[in-house]
């Protein structure tokens, strides 16, 4: 008897729907990625057709790049590690608590905290250079000369000892993001049958009841957290560029990776080096994520 052969209906249906996802995917994330691969193997001025280097680039990177090592990777790991769990844990604080309140109040507040990350870091960053402005008319420099406690405009954006501590307060104002709106969502449909049953079987505070409920009935939207984290902090790479104009930042105080790619591509045109530099922060980027998984992912 023979066998028949081809898509089912089922399976047809079920391609059809993958498909607009799998061309979204390869047009956005596959492809690109696969020539950043590529460029990352060749040298590419962007004026001359690309020629292959081998790995030329990434030699070049942990042989030859002082920068790289000396101030743009420690700044990069402690303006993430800050950051990231910051953010983190400052918006798991931010939606438990606003979960406590009446629905009116907690609709205005939830919306006046996710706004700034909105806002997009460009608008953020002028708003907090008006703030941290070196002369009179900066709002701290204005505040500090007026109460007599300094006798002369600080500079903020100009000295290295206050650059990276800037770029981290900022990043942290506008980091109640969608990882916040989902982490308020997921703790307000939390049963409140699983906390009375918590209760009568010995959980006697709401610390308590955070660790040993909320968090473990929140892994979905805590593991979505916590990835939105990770990206959001090396999406806020260009706040230091934004706030000191000037990529490098003065005295490298505030350059991330991102800024080290963009200096290379669009200032240097090495564009083949660049995209070295862009394939190490998406391995870099993926370990963080991995690390997420980990900590919560599913067991099952």
């Amino acid at each position: 008897m023979r066998k028949r052969t081809g898509i089912t209906a089922d399976g047809f249906n079920a391609l059809a729907l993958l498909l607009p996802y799998g061309l979204l995917f390869s047009l956005f994330i596959a492809i690109p990625i696969a020539i950043a691969i590529f460029l990352s193997l060749t040298y590419f001025n962007m004026v001359e057709f690309p020629s292959y280097a081998g790995f030329a680039n990434y030699i070049a990177i942990f042989t030859q790049d002082a920068t790289f090592f000396q101030h743009v990777l420690p700044n990069t790991l402690q303006f993430v590690l800050i950051v990231g769990p910051g953010g983190y844990v400052l918006a798991f604080i931010m939606a438990w608590v606003l979960a406590q309140i009446q629905p009116i109040p907690r609709t205005i507040y939830a919306l006046c905290i996710y706004t700034p990350s909105l806002a997009g870091g460009v608008l953020v960053s002028t708003i907090w250079a008006m703030i941290f402005s070196g002369n009179q008319q900066g709002i701290i420099n204005g505040a500090l000369l007026s109460w007599n406690i300094i006798d002369q405009p600080i500079q903020f954006l100009l000295e290295a000892r206050w650059i990276m501590p800037i770029m981290i307060l900022v990043s942290l104002w506008s980091a109640m993001g969608i990882g916040f709106l989902a982490m308020l969502a997921g703790i307000l449909n939390v049963n409140e049958e699983v906390y009375e049953a918590a209760y009568i079987d010995g959980i006697q505070n709401r610390f308590q009841e955070i660790i040993h409920i909320t968090i473990p009935s929140l892994k979905p939207q805590m593991l979505f957290g916590a990835v939105m984290a990770i990206v959001g902090a090396f999406n806020n790479a260009g706040i230091g560029v934004a706030l000191t104009g000037a990529n490098p930042t003065p005295h490298y105080a505030g350059q991330l990776i991102p800024n080290h790619i963009d200096d290379f591509a669009f200032q240097r045109f090495e564009m083949g080096y660049a995209a070295a530099l862009s394939v190490l922060l998406l391995c870099i980027v993926w370990v963080f994520s991995k690390v997420s998984y980990k900590l919560f992912g599913s067991s099952d």
